[in-house]
């Protein structure tokens, strides 16, 4: 039991790691990869075989290219393990419509538009759902900067959570300039 809330005993059943990577290509462009693995700690029976316990119930992996305003230039989907190999792996090609989205404007509607239901892959639109904050920590000390540079332009971070919000306590200690400006809620509710 690592870091349980709990302290009745408990047996693992499935574990599901979703893991992303961004790498600086050489010509400046950025490849975001998110992988998404379902494993089961015991035998797993589905109406296409058994999977072994530890063997990939799903294993999947979402690659987009992107520059540095967070554009969508080139995707590519992969199925390297499914229930249903031979069907799942189909609907890779569609995930190309993720080309010309900016991953910080309008993206996340734009992919329940496009891939919801059987016009998409339940695993793979849920890969999508962590690009954008993937680009975000990649692009931090790298392209967004992260300090107050005395510029007089807020830091992204700022009022973009609870924590960060301008009239806040750790404002106020880390960013004390812009401590008391007009708190803007950057993801207000509808």
């Amino acid at each position: 039991m690592s870091n349980s809330p709990t302290s009745v005993s408990r047996n693992l059943i499935h574990t599901r790691k979703i893991t992303t990577q961004a790498f600086l290509r050489e010509d400046g462009l950025w490849d975001l990869e998110a992988n998404l693995l379902d494993t089961k700690s015991k035998d797993f029976h589905l109406s296409s075989g058994v999977r072994k316990s530890g063997d990939a119930i799903h294993n999947m992996t979402l690659c987009i290219t992107i520059d540095a305003s967070f554009n969508i230039l080139d995707a590519k989907a992969l199925t390297h393990a499914a229930p249903y190999e031979q069907y799942c792996n189909k609907i890779e090609p569609e995930y190309k419509k993720l080309v010309g989205l900016n991953l910080v404007k309008g993206f996340r509607n734009a992919v329940k538009d496009l891939f919801s239901g059987v016009s998409g892959c339940s695993h793979m639109t849920e890969l999508c759902s962590v690009l954008p904050t993937a680009a975000i920590q990649s692009f931090a000390g790298e392209v967004i900067k992260v300090i107050d540079q005395g510029d007089g332009k807020m830091p992204f971070q700022l009022n973009g959570c609870h924590a960060l919000r301008t009239d806040g306590e750790a404002v106020n200690k880390y960013y004390p300039a812009w401590f008391g400006t007009p708190v803007i809620d950057k993801n207000p509710k509808k």
